[in-house]
Protein backbone atom coordinates (compact mmCIF):
# COMPACT_ATOMS: atom_id res chain seq x y z
CA UNK A 1 0.00 0.00 0.00
CA UNK A 2 1.60 3.28 -0.82
CA UNK A 3 1.54 5.96 1.39
CA UNK A 4 1.05 9.48 -0.40
CA UNK A 5 2.66 12.33 2.04
CA UNK A 6 -0.22 15.27 1.94
CA UNK A 7 -0.18 18.85 3.04
CA UNK A 8 1.14 20.04 6.50
CA UNK A 9 -1.38 19.39 9.60
CA UNK A 10 0.83 20.55 12.37
CA UNK A 11 3.45 23.47 12.39
CA UNK A 12 5.37 24.39 15.16
CA UNK A 13 7.03 27.48 14.94
CA UNK A 14 9.49 29.17 17.39
CA UNK A 15 8.79 27.27 19.92
CA UNK A 16 10.43 28.12 23.29
CA UNK A 17 9.51 26.86 26.80
CA UNK A 18 11.31 27.21 30.26
CA UNK A 19 10.56 26.39 33.74
CA UNK A 20 11.81 29.30 35.82
CA UNK A 21 15.80 29.79 34.65
CA UNK A 22 16.04 25.95 33.25
CA UNK A 23 15.40 26.08 29.13
CA UNK A 24 13.23 23.26 27.99
CA UNK A 25 12.71 24.17 24.86
CA UNK A 26 14.43 26.87 22.47
CA UNK A 27 13.03 27.79 18.77
CA UNK A 28 12.01 24.94 18.01
CA UNK A 29 10.65 24.45 14.63
CA UNK A 30 8.96 21.39 12.51
CA UNK A 31 6.24 20.86 10.50
CA UNK A 32 4.14 17.04 9.93
CA UNK A 33 2.65 16.44 6.92
CA UNK A 34 -0.41 14.00 6.47
CA UNK A 35 0.21 10.22 6.08
CA UNK A 36 3.58 11.06 7.57
CA UNK A 37 5.28 9.11 10.36
CA UNK A 38 7.38 11.71 12.03
CA UNK A 39 9.67 11.23 15.55
CA UNK A 40 10.88 13.04 17.92
CA UNK A 41 15.00 12.06 19.28
CA UNK A 42 16.93 13.19 21.22
CA UNK A 43 19.30 11.92 24.72
CA UNK A 44 17.56 12.23 28.04
CA UNK A 45 16.35 15.57 28.72
CA UNK A 46 16.79 17.32 25.26
CA UNK A 47 13.26 18.10 25.79
CA UNK A 48 11.20 15.31 23.91
CA UNK A 49 8.44 15.13 26.11
CA UNK A 50 8.12 19.16 27.39
CA UNK A 51 7.38 19.37 23.14
CA UNK A 52 5.12 16.42 23.12
CA UNK A 53 3.55 18.18 26.13
CA UNK A 54 3.48 21.76 24.23
CA UNK A 55 1.94 20.38 21.24
CA UNK A 56 -1.21 18.61 23.27
CA UNK A 57 -1.83 21.35 25.16
CA UNK A 58 -0.25 20.17 28.38
CA UNK A 59 2.52 22.75 28.52
CA UNK A 60 1.88 26.31 26.98
CA UNK A 61 5.22 27.35 25.26
CA UNK A 62 6.58 31.57 26.41
CA UNK A 63 7.38 32.02 22.73
CA UNK A 64 6.24 30.43 19.43
CA UNK A 65 3.00 29.46 17.52
CA UNK A 66 1.46 25.85 17.60
CA UNK A 67 -0.73 25.42 13.91
CA UNK A 68 -3.02 22.60 13.38
CA UNK A 69 -5.42 21.97 10.29
CA UNK A 70 -5.00 25.76 9.53
CA UNK A 71 -5.77 26.89 13.19
CA UNK A 72 -3.30 28.58 15.60
CA UNK A 73 -3.64 27.14 18.63
CA UNK A 74 -3.58 29.42 21.48
CA UNK A 75 -3.40 28.37 25.05
CA UNK A 76 -4.94 25.18 24.26
CA UNK A 77 -6.17 22.63 26.74
CA UNK A 78 -4.93 19.30 26.74
CA UNK A 79 -8.84 17.75 26.10
CA UNK A 80 -9.57 20.19 23.57
CA UNK A 81 -6.30 18.60 21.59
CA UNK A 82 -7.37 15.46 22.38
CA UNK A 83 -11.03 16.04 20.40
CA UNK A 84 -9.12 17.52 17.57
CA UNK A 85 -6.91 14.49 16.61
CA UNK A 86 -3.86 15.26 18.40
CA UNK A 87 -3.37 12.62 20.49
CA UNK A 88 0.17 10.95 22.37
CA UNK A 89 1.36 7.72 23.13
CA UNK A 90 3.61 7.18 26.27
CA UNK A 91 6.54 4.89 27.16
CA UNK A 92 4.32 2.14 28.75
CA UNK A 93 2.40 -0.07 26.85
CA UNK A 94 -1.50 0.35 28.58
CA UNK A 95 -3.44 -2.43 26.81
CA UNK A 96 -6.17 -4.72 27.38
CA UNK A 97 -4.01 -7.80 27.61
CA UNK A 98 -6.99 -10.21 27.10
CA UNK A 99 -8.21 -8.28 23.82
CA UNK A 100 -7.34 -8.18 20.40
CA UNK A 101 -5.25 -5.93 18.63
CA UNK A 102 -8.08 -4.94 16.74
CA UNK A 103 -10.77 -4.54 19.94
CA UNK A 104 -7.56 -2.50 21.61
CA UNK A 105 -7.54 0.02 18.81
CA UNK A 106 -11.55 0.29 18.97
CA UNK A 107 -10.90 1.76 22.07
CA UNK A 108 -9.49 4.84 20.73
CA UNK A 109 -13.08 5.46 19.46
CA UNK A 110 -14.80 5.32 22.47
CA UNK A 111 -14.74 9.45 22.66
CA UNK A 112 -16.30 9.28 19.21
CA UNK A 113 -19.47 6.78 20.11
CA UNK A 114 -22.73 8.97 20.28
CA UNK A 115 -25.50 6.28 20.95
CA UNK A 116 -26.41 6.17 24.39
CA UNK A 117 -25.90 2.61 26.70
CA UNK A 118 -29.57 1.51 25.59
CA UNK A 119 -29.04 1.46 21.80
CA UNK A 120 -25.35 -0.15 22.40
CA UNK A 121 -26.82 -2.58 24.39
CA UNK A 122 -29.35 -3.55 21.79
CA UNK A 123 -27.33 -3.27 18.79
CA UNK A 124 -29.62 -2.18 16.25
CA UNK A 125 -30.02 0.56 14.17
CA UNK A 126 -28.28 3.93 14.80
CA UNK A 127 -25.58 2.30 17.20
CA UNK A 128 -24.85 -0.62 14.97
CA UNK A 129 -24.53 1.69 12.03
CA UNK A 130 -21.93 3.81 14.18
CA UNK A 131 -19.74 1.12 15.23
CA UNK A 132 -19.57 -0.57 11.61
CA UNK A 133 -18.22 2.92 10.87
CA UNK A 134 -15.61 3.44 13.25
CA UNK A 135 -14.28 0.07 13.01
CA UNK A 136 -13.93 0.99 8.91
CA UNK A 137 -12.15 4.07 10.63
CA UNK A 138 -9.95 1.02 12.56
CA UNK A 139 -8.86 -0.86 9.66
CA UNK A 140 -7.40 2.08 7.51
CA UNK A 141 -5.33 2.69 10.95
CA UNK A 142 -4.35 -0.77 10.58
CA UNK A 143 -3.64 -0.79 7.23
CA UNK A 144 -1.56 2.47 7.99
CA UNK A 145 0.71 0.95 10.83
CA UNK A 146 0.96 -2.45 8.48
CA UNK A 147 -0.39 -4.73 11.25
CA UNK A 148 -2.92 -6.35 9.52
CA UNK A 149 -1.11 -9.94 10.20
CA UNK A 150 -1.88 -9.27 13.75
CA UNK A 151 -5.33 -8.23 13.92
CA UNK A 152 -7.08 -10.78 15.83
CA UNK A 153 -3.83 -11.88 17.75
CA UNK A 154 -4.89 -10.99 22.07
CA UNK A 155 -2.17 -8.23 22.67
CA UNK A 156 -0.10 -10.33 25.28
CA UNK A 157 1.18 -12.44 22.58
CA UNK A 158 2.61 -9.67 21.01
CA UNK A 159 6.18 -8.44 21.17
CA UNK A 160 6.98 -5.30 22.53
CA UNK A 161 7.02 -3.56 19.37
CA UNK A 162 4.02 -4.84 18.13
CA UNK A 163 2.42 -3.54 21.53
CA UNK A 164 3.88 -0.24 21.09
CA UNK A 165 2.32 -0.13 17.54
CA UNK A 166 -0.65 -1.42 19.05
CA UNK A 167 -0.82 1.28 21.36
CA UNK A 168 0.14 4.12 18.66
CA UNK A 169 -3.12 2.73 16.38
CA UNK A 170 -5.22 3.09 19.71
CA UNK A 171 -3.92 6.58 20.24
CA UNK A 172 -4.55 7.69 16.36
CA UNK A 173 -8.00 6.76 16.57
CA UNK A 174 -9.40 8.77 18.93
CA UNK A 175 -8.88 11.55 16.43
CA UNK A 176 -11.75 12.62 14.49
Amino acid sequence: MEKKIGEVLLSVDHISLAFGGVKALTDICFGIREKEVFAIIGPNGAGKTSMLNVINGFYHPQEGEITYKGIHRKQMKSHDAAVQGIARTFQNVALFKGMSTLDNIMTGRIIHMKRNLFWQSLYLGPARKEEMENREYVEDIIDFLEIQHIRKTPVSRLPYGLKKACRVGTRACGRA
